[in-house]
């Protein structure tokens, strides 16, 4: 197994559950994930393999109650930072897995965590998550694009979703639909599922090998069994900590790549770079307390409290901030160098505005701070 360096030990937490997790994960990332980097980026290519291996060294498992004794959103986090050094392609990748687990361990469906929750917490079955419609919904800014028809035994739904990511033929997938009566109901959904049709008709300047379909449902079978929660209203509140709070993974592991191509430069470039106003130990150094922040607030992600929930969408706003702020000092930085086509720091600046604009984007984030501001 790969052995950490001292600045990735450093990374990994104290526990020794953690630090093997860590170990495992970076081995991944080294071994398996850095060479496939430009792969992913240049020709969209879905890093499947990758993806299993990191559901096997456990990445995907220690944030979920119900599974484990204790959950844990700093590990999951810290794993999904790690691939996003290289490549936030997987790391987008991984988020969506994670907050598959989180929903349905989060429900009250015990059939649900004994099967599929089973198999998506180790990377056996790969999904993704379709709740960017939602959740802008939930906070005025869409209308809910699914609705439902009530039949024995389940549901019918029908109407269709832009975007879901991490998906494809044999995975599963989060959606949340409207009954009859104005209710809302979240569920999974196959795939290859009755009703259910994938499309692919988008190309994006990054994050291509994201397997990202269109997905329209043409009365999609959802029997009762699939169910997470109807209706939603206690439900919703109970996840979006979780929800959100795991996309730090990504961000921060975008800020730490971005860092670390800044140092990279540094003996050929920093006599004359040292002149520019942000410097990678700038960006350290907010990280730091970026990540001392999150981790505060992974100890507790079912607090409902407005308090809470304004410190998440604040850290989250940052997050989207700084990784955008990073990427463009990384292109300054790396100078000619970085903005040719293979070069690291234009990928990195394509990557970086991803976390800016993924549900909830920064418009979406800074939406709903002044609507609780307002309140």
């Amino acid at each position: 197994m790969t052995v950490l360096t001292p600045i990735e030990s450093a990374r990994s937490a104290a526990s020794p559950a953690r630090a093997a997790v860590m170990q495992a994960v970076s081995g991944v990332a080294q071994t398996e994930l850095a060479p496939l980097v430009r792969a992913i980026d240049a020709e969209g290519l879905y890093p499947e393999g990758v993806m299993r291996a990191m559901g096997a060294a456990g990445a995907y498992r220690h944030h979920l109650p119900r599974l484990n004794e204790t959950f844990d959103l700093r590990t999951t986090i810290d794993a999904m930072s790690r691939a996003s050094e290289l490549c936030l392609s997987t790391g987008f990748c991984m988020w969506c897995q994670s907050a598959l687990g989180w929903y349905i361990f989060n429900s009250d469906n015990a059939e649900l965590h004994e099967t599929l929750g089973a198999k998506i917490a180790t990377g056996e079955v790969l999904g993704g998550t379709g709740l960017s419609n939602p959740m802008k919904t939930l906070f005025g800014i869409e209308k809910l694009k699914l609705s439902a028809t009530r039949v024995e035994g389940g549901y019918r739904v029908r109407g269709a979703l832009p975007w879901v990511s991490n998906i494809g033929p044999e995975a599963w997938f989060a959606v949340v639909f409207e009954r009859e009566d104005g209710k809302r109901v979240m569920a999974v959904l196959h795939g290859s599922g009755e009703g259910v049709k994938l499309t692919a008709n988008d190309h994006f300047v990054a994050l291509e090998g994201t397997r990202t379909y269109g997905v329209q449902c043409r009365d999609a079978w959802v029997p009762d069994a699939h169910v997470l929660a109807d209706p939603i209203d206690d439900y919703i509140p109970k996840i979006r900590g979780g929800f959100i709070l795991l996309q730090a993974g990504m961000a921060f592991g975008m800020i730490q790549g971005c860092i670390d191509l800044m140092e990279q430069v540094k003996p050929q470039l920093g006599h004359v770079n040292r002149h520019l106003p942000d410097q990678p130990e700038d960006f350290a150094e907010r990280l730091a307390a970026m990540k001392a922040e999150v981790y505060a607030l992974c100890e507790t992600p079912h607090d409902l409290s407005r308090e809470y929930f304004r410190r998440v969408v604040s850290a989250r706003l940052m997050a989207g901030d700084e990784s955008v702020a990073a990427a463009h000092n990384a292109m300054l930085h790396c100078g000619a160098r970085g903005y040719v086509t293979g070069g690291d720091a234009q990928r990195r600046l394509r990557e970086a505005y991803f976390v800016a604009i993924v549900t909830p984007a920064t418009k979406q984030l800074r939406k709903m701070l002044a609507d609780m501001d307002a309140a």
